[in-house]
């Protein structure tokens, strides 16, 4: 009998029979809660899933920002908002965020002739923790890279350091004049076509003709924390750069000291003026001294 009650008692069953047809019930109230919990949780879980959706999408469209700034130079929020068809807002809701995280920078835009009315307008860089999110290459690599320079600068000298450079950018040079080919002989027309074969190289480059003559601008550089205490590999890859478009180039700034975009000057090639009359009498003589 002791055996039955125990197994009447663990199956829930009592003699009066009020205590067992009562315990269906009793779980009721906590399968309620569970269900409430349960939908309480679905409702978060998707919360957090609609949060992560519009994170993606926010920094879908901050990476597309970079790519602008980097391809491109620095635009005004209105030129980057109509490029990628947001509206003021909502570009300036992305560039205080990345001014917030220090990707980006606010600068005057450099007026070229004469200075209108009113305050220069505001244009957008990266900065170096912005171009740092690009970067394939570890600054471990610059470690390695700046210090091996270091021991050829103790051995060698700074003209070792130079014969170093022009042997690095040889092979990038052999890689351009190869996609250059159809370039023509135009200086600007090469430049154009030296543009498109140095953003293959990963240096973002754009030309542009100017009153002067014409602009190459690099807007990434992937050596900058070396070249900075290097400026070997800068002069290096300038003279790569004559030799490529065929004319004497300038300088004009690099991001390796700090500047925003690598600026190299073409200069226009001079045109002689002759008389068709006289182009076999004469030697050709210039007229613009």
């Amino acid at each position: 009998m002791k055996n039955a009650a125990v197994l009447i008692t663990s199956i829930g069953v009592g003699t009066g029979g009020s205590p067992g047809s009562a315990s269906p019930h009793a779980g009721g109230p906590s399968q309620h809660a569970g269900s409430a919990d349960s939908h309480a949780g679905g409702a978060e879980s998707r919360a957090r899933g609609t949060e992560s959706h519009a994170g993606g999408a926010d920094q879908r469209t901050r990476d597309r920002v970079t790519q602008l700034l980097l391809q491109r130079g620095p635009p005004t929020a209105g030129e980057l908002g109509a490029t990628l068809g947001l509206s003021p807002a909502g570009i300036r809701r992305h560039i205080d965020a990345m001014l917030a995280d220090g990707h980006v920078a606010v600068r005057e835009r450099v007026q070229r002739g004469p200075r209108g009315r009113g305050r220069p307008a505001k244009v957008f860089a990266l900065t170096d923790a912005g171009r740092e999110d690009l970067r394939t290459v570890p600054h471990t690599y610059d470690g390695i890279a700046t210090a091996a320079l270091r021991w050829i600068a103790e051995q060698g000298g700074p003209e070792a350091v130079g014969a170093f450079a022009a042997a690095q950018v040889s092979v990038l040079e052999e890689r351009c004049r190869s996609a250059m080919q159809e370039a023509g002989d135009e200086p600007l027309a090469r430049a154009e076509a030296l543009a498109g074969a140095l953003t293959a190289e990963g240096y973002a480059a754009s030309a542009t003709a100017i009153a002067s003559g014409g602009q190459l601008c690099q807007h990434h550089c992937p050596v900058a924390h070396v070249a900075a205490q290097f400026p070997q590999l800068c002069e290096a890859e300038t003279a790569v750069i004559s030799r490529l478009v065929g004319t004497h180039v300038q300088r004009l700034a690099t991001i390796a000291h700090g500047d925003g975009v690598c600026t190299t000057h073409i200069p226009a090639v001079r045109r002689v003026a002759t008389s068709s009359s006289e182009d076999h009498a004469k030697p050709t003589v210039r007229t613009d001294r």
